[in-house]
């Protein structure tokens, strides 16, 4: 078991579907199904190997629909940022975000319905009776400390993270994406050191003569397109100052289209901050009661739920408590991995909240909500762009975090489809979990609601359970492998559930997390 040195293992609970219940998308009344398990403690690799394999979290609950028995089937879907290019709808969210940061500007008439609307993805996300239930059943302290004992008993010495090496990713976290704008920013709290040469989160300082050369440059290029080089170098200006005649013909980037440079006298100030929501950093529970108010607001106006629901507690069950636990290696992104709150600070007040998950491979988008005074904004889409453009910041220390995940795609549901505008995109095989560009899909889906996307009839799941044997179980304050666990048990149904959960998580996952049998 030394894979766990140096931190705890996932313990889960296996909940096997057992019946079908209301579609929180088509709100067929027994049309849904899905498997799912409570999440004691989860690291952040199990968890993108889960999302790799279709599963997805809701607070501590993560479930995997059953795609070819439920009604609206949930293909994973991830955006690849860093070939990513802003559609025209995408560049007029932006332009309107500018200005009105700039002028005050407010979109005139009807605002346009949201195209990126937080519908909460996971037909269990209402059912509050369910999660309660569960978090009563499952006692996550003596869980573990039975692990800590058992693992230590066995000889194991983990080695635990010191205090203050989680204190830094407890700060207001995040990168500087772009030029540095304070008018829409995001917050970090950290300094270059002293002899560390300049600040690389401000913009390089550019002379006005250098701006008035480049403004004169662009204006002789559209004058006389096939000699502008050779007409502005006669000038006396020496070539260097030049970059390749085809830059200038290269679209905006995401970055330039969201930190173009607004006037001293902006009438508003946007700015983002991520704060890590679990374990709570002492700048998330400062905002939380704020937050909240927020999410009360956008459900209240947007879902229309009554003013009662939902409650500060079933608040915090969704969207502030998470089993990632966190880490900080030191060659993963300065923020560290794990769950976090991406804030949008308007004028010094909360007016949106993405609720993200930074994972080794990707940046997971779990939930948003917004305060319904601001729809006219689109925070669904302008969020996703920001959360787009963060992903490739992320990218720039830690290569392999290059994906930025949606959640679900679902081709059968109108209001769902509007992911697959975020390109290009992929969508996961339900069968043979292998990545498939969207385009490839969509002919597909439009013939069946369930489709293998894999078009090689002999590919299969390469990480499908083949020893279930090996599988780890934590049974009386013991861990061993099923093999030895199964040999204790009577009960025929046992050995059907885990033989199920086996072949969901995968050979990987099933060796390295712990499942709870009581």
């Amino acid at each position: 078991m030394a894979f766990w040195a140096g931190g705890s293992p996932s313990i889960v609970d296996y909940f096997p579907s057992e019946d079908f219940y209301r579609c929180g998308y088509c709100k067929n009344e027994s049309g849904s199904r899905s498997n799912g398990m409570w999440a004691h403690s989860m690291t952040v690799q199990d968890y993108q190997d889960l999302i790799d394999r279709g599963w997805r979290r809701s607070g501590k609950y993560v479930y995997k629909p059953v795609m070819n028995q439920t009604c609206c089937p949930q293909y994973t879907i991830r955006c690849r940022p860093l070939q990513f290019q802003p559609s025209k709808s995408h560049k007029k969210v932006l332009k309107k975000m500018l200005k009105f940061l700039a002028k005050g500007e407010v979109p005139k008439g009807s605002c346009e319905d949201e195209p990126m609307d937080s519908t909460m993805d996971d037909a269990v996300a209402g059912d509050f009776a369910l999660i309660n239930k569960l978090d009563i059943q499952c006692d996550l302290k003596t869980l573990s400390d039975d692990v800590k004992e058992s693992l230590e008993s066995e000889g194991k010495n983990s080695k635990k993270e010191e205090p203050h090496e989680l204190l830094q990713s407890q700060d207001f976290v995040g990168e500087k994406l772009g030029s540095g704008e304070p008018s829409h920013s995001v917050k970090v709290h950290t300094v270059p050191k002293p002899g560390k040469g300049a600040d690389l989160s401000k913009p390089p300082c550019r002379k006005a003569k250098e701006i008035r050369k480049e403004r004169k440059r662009l204006k002789l290029m559209q004058q006389n397109p096939a000699g502008e080089l050779e007409g502005f170098q006669a000038q006396g200006h020496p070539p260097s100052l030049f970059p390749p005649k085809a830059k200038s013909n290269q679209p905006k980037s995401l970055e330039d289209l969201i930190f173009e440079s607004l006037p001293e006298n902006a009438s508003h100030k946007l700015e983002v901050r991520v704060v890590r929501s679990s374990p709570p950093s002492s700048q998330f529970k400062a905002t939380l009661l704020e937050s909240y108010q927020v999410y009360k607001r956008y459900q209240m106006v947007i879902h229309k739920n009554p003013p009662d629901t939902p409650t500060e507690s079933q608040f915090t069950r969704f969207l502030c408590s998470s089993p990632l636990e966190a880490e900080t290696p030191p060659n993963g992104p300065d923020c560290g991995y794990g769950s976090f709150h991406q804030q949008y600070w308007l004028d010094g007040k909360i007016i949106a909240v993405g609720v993200i998950d930074i994972l080794p491979n990707c940046v997971s988008s779990v939930y948003l909500y917004y305060d319904p005074d601001y729809s006219f904004l689109s925070l669904g889409v302008y969020s996703a762009l920001r959360e787009i453009a963060f992903t490739r910041q992320l990218h720039k220390k830690t290569s392999q975090l290059s994906y930025y995940y949606m959640g679900f795609y679902i081709h059968s549901c109108p209001k769902m489809k509007y992911k697959g505008q975020y390109r290009p995109s992929d969508l996961l095989c339900p069968e043979t979990y292998v990545w498939v560009p969207i385009e490839q899909c969509l002919p597909s889906l439009e013939n069946s609601k369930y489709c293998r996307f894999n078009q090689d009839p002999e590919a299969v799941d390469e990480d499908r359970s083949t020893e279930p044997d090996r599988l780890q179980v934590f049974h009386k304050r013991a861990i061993m492998p099923y093999g030895v666990y199964k040999k204790q048990q009577k009960d025929p149904s046992e050995e059907a559930a885990v033989l199920q959960y086996a072949s969901l998580v995968g050979q990987k996952c099933s060796e390295r997390m712990l499942l709870f049998r009581n």
